[in-house]
């Protein structure tokens, strides 16, 4: 609570990693037990999308965190590999990841094989069967929470945050948001064909600061530092995958971190600190935004992967996954206890 009695009000922005964003799953179970904070938005692109969604479709429904749990947990049951063919697949294609740099492989287009399609589909089956989007229009409500998924327009080049405020959520955004280009085909949306949110904002997080949060708390996969220098072909894609990773997950934080310099340059003088405010005129005559101090808070997996493991599906390994992110939160939450003023 802060100091009027009030829950802080958070957004929870949950970056992409494929099979690694089952420590996200593990950590949202916690982060939203905790009734002391109030969820207004969730944000995420790739498998951190596939996350948002299912907490924010358990918000709607105004089921609470129990809900949400089942959500998390039955959706990562259900992809991982759990049968003899399944297990071996995984394994195999593990394998072929991992031997990158070491052995010329060849490159096969996702447009070339159908397993890409099966891949895709069983995907949609499994987002379809936890989220009823047909739902959603009639679940959603002045106060609800915001949801940001993150991808990029292909031929445009142009970064892309479907946003719960202005566009009806689909199974096709979320895929759209998971479709890295070496294993899945574009996904078309709207007219527009997108790939992967990883290569633009991982996640978003700028328009998170319309659902007037106090605080945002970033669930990062991938790792900020390495201790030992790469030097193996291998070590050095791993690293270099993490940075782009990283790349625009940065360059979001910067931009709420610009606003709150902003804001406590040019804001009310007279105002204390939480409730200073800077208001900035909309663009081409658009909606002016009102933008105050928030803090950035931060989750990381600090777990050494290597990053072929991002495809890895294994049952033990989702399990050990999702056990460390309920671990992370809980931390987090015990070191935040009692929680602190807004936007303090």
């Amino acid at each position: 609570m802060d100091d009027r009695g009030e829950k802080v009000r958070v957004a929870i922005a949950c970056q992409g990693g494929g099979s690694h964003t089952a420590f996200t799953a593990g950590a949202l179970k916690r982060l939203l037990a905790d009734e002391r904070y109030e969820v207004v938005a969730l944000s995420g692109t790739s498998g951190g999308a596939i996350c948002a969604v299912l907490a924010w479709y358990a918000l709607l429904e105004n089921e609470g965190a129990g809900r949400a749990a089942q959500l998390l947990e039955s959706f990562w049951r259900d992809n991982s590999a759990r049968g003899l063919l399944d297990a071996f697949w995984n394994e195999w294609f593990l394998w072929v990841n991992r031997s990158q740099g070491t052995f010329v492989l060849p490159a096969i287009s996702p447009y070339d094989t159908q397993a890409s399609d099966w891949a895709q589909n069983r995907l949609r089956e499994m987002l379809t069967d936890h989220v009823k989007f047909g739902e959603i229009p009639s679940l959603l409500k002045e106060e609800s929470p915001m949801l940001l998924i993150g991808a990029v327009d292909v031929l445009s080049g142009k970064f892309k945050a479907f946003s719960s405020r202005r566009d009806e959520i689909t199974a096709d955004m979320i895929l759209a948001s998971t479709a890295l280009p070496t294993l899945f085909k574009a996904v078309h949306v709207d007219g527009a064909v997108y790939w992967d949110g990883l290569f633009s904002q991982n996640p978003p997080i700028r328009e998170l600061p319309r659902a007037k949060p106090d605080e945002i708390w970033v669930l990062q996969i991938d790792p900020k530092k390495r201790h030992e220098e790469p030097k193996s072909m291998t070590d050095i894609l791993d690293r270099r995958n993490e940075l782009a990773g990283n790349i625009s997950l940065y360059q979001e934080i910067h931009f709420v971190q610009k606003m709150n310099h902003l804001v406590k340059k040019l804001g009310d003088p007279d105002a204390s600190p939480k409730e200073r405010t800077l208001r900035v005129p909309g663009e081409e005559g658009g909606e002016d935004r009102e933008y105050r101090h928030i803090d950035i808070r931060w989750i990381r997996m600090s777990m050494p992967l290597d990053f072929a493991s991002k495809l890895d599906r294994s049952p033990s390994f989702i399990r050990r996954l999702m056990d460390y992110g309920e671990r992370r939160a809980e931390d987090f939450l015990e070191q935040r206890s009692p929680a602190p003023s807004a936007g303090g």
